[in-house]
């Protein structure tokens, strides 16, 4: 089968691999019908993340049919299909019935990290009982890819860590897809107003389509001045940091307000700053999340009734056989103005 492989930092290749079998009872083997590329894609291709193995298939969004089933897969069989969950989960440990199915004792976010991926034709997924959702026969396939995990994480890590709540003023830090998501998902609880800051016009016109209220250019430097204008020197309720670089989260610290919620959604791959200096007489609360993915079905529901439109954030499409092209144009996201962009397993 054919499969984005990494090969070490800046390196990756589409090649042929062999196609997963079952390994455990509760194992069940998907042909992807649609997957996505992701910004943690980036960062592991950065170096970031350094449990990614040279050799590894990435991805780690997708829908897709199910292959082959184990004995032990009781929700699921043959021709059923799915949405596949970014945190693969078994419900029963420690860590599940909490709620935190990303450190699952036996899954969390393996795939694509320490397992193949569903940058492929075909992908195993363990636990599949609790790992994979049945998707309605009237589901858009495109939309539900969303549902894998950029939606979840901006709701998640964002909005919900970020106690969001009626007639907040929040800032979301990066108009990328999942700084996008956590701006639909943000809307469910009626802020007053959402500041949106990026480094793209662009994005930010997205940003102003889908629900900001107020948007902030930051390439001269300038975010944290212009945002305290905009809330008369009090700061904001909520910030969401949806980068994952120093200066994102600098700006984060720099616009909270007292007693406000700093949240924390961006993969982080080098040291930054934390200004306790600052801070630490300001009733601020700051949160880390992975995504646990256990609001997948109440955002299923959201989506299909229409209330949630992510397919919105779509911008390109393309062939499982031009992946490498598909990440050059996330991989520039300014330059050609890209979002989300779907992969489609050809014929």
């Amino acid at each position: 089968m054919r499969a984005l492989v990494y090969h070490g930092p800046g390196r990756k290749s589409l090649e042929e691999m062999p196609r997963p079998a079952l390994l455990e009872a509760t194992d069940a083997v998907v042909k992807i019908t649609k997957t996505t590329l992701c910004g943690t894609d980036l960062h592991i291709l950065k170096g970031d993340v350094q449990t990614v193995a040279e050799g590894r298939i990435l991805g780690h969004e997708g829908i897709g049919v199910i292959e082959e089933a184990g004995t032990g897969v009781t929700r699921f069989r043959t021709g059923d299909r799915v949405l596949i969950s970014c945190i693969t989960a078994c419900g029963i440990c420690e860590y599940c019935l909490r709620g935190m199915c990303s450190h699952c004792e036996r899954g969390g976010w393996i795939l694509g990290n320490t397992i193949d991926g569903t940058q492929a034709e075909y992908v195993r997924i363990p636990l599949a009982n609790t790992s994979l959702h049945p998707l309605p026969d009237e589901a858009d396939e495109e939309a539900m890819v969303m549902l894998s995990d950029i939606l979840p994480t901006g709701y998640e890590c964002g909005v919900l860590n970020g106690c969001v709540k009626p007639g907040d003023t929040v800032a979301i830090i990066g108009a990328g897809p999942v700084g996008l998501a956590a701006l639909l998902t943000a809307q469910f609880y009626a802020p007053a107003n959402v500041i949106m800051i990026d480094l793209d016009d662009h994005r930010l016109d997205v940003a102003k389509r889908l629900g900001a209220t107020r948007l902030i250019n930051s390439s001269d430097g300038k975010a944290v001045e212009k945002a305290m204008a905009m809330t008369f020197g009090r700061g904001v309720d909520v910030a969401i940091e949806a980068v994952g670089v120093p200066d994102t989260f600098n700006i984060c610290q720099g616009i909270i307000a007292p007693g406000g919620h700093i949240a924390n959604v961006g993969v982080h791959g080098e040291w930054v700053p934390l200004h306790l200096e600052k801070l630490w007489s300001h009733n601020i609360t700051i949160t880390t999340r992975l995504v646990d993915a256990v609001t997948t079905p109440l955002l299923l529901k959201t989506v299909m009734s229409g209330r949630l439109q992510p397919q919105k954030l779509i911008t390109h499409r393309f062939p499982l056989g031009d992946i490498m092209n598909a990440y050059d144009t996330f991989g520039n996201a300014a330059r050609e103005r890209a979002l989300k962009v779907i992969v489609t397993n050809d014929p």
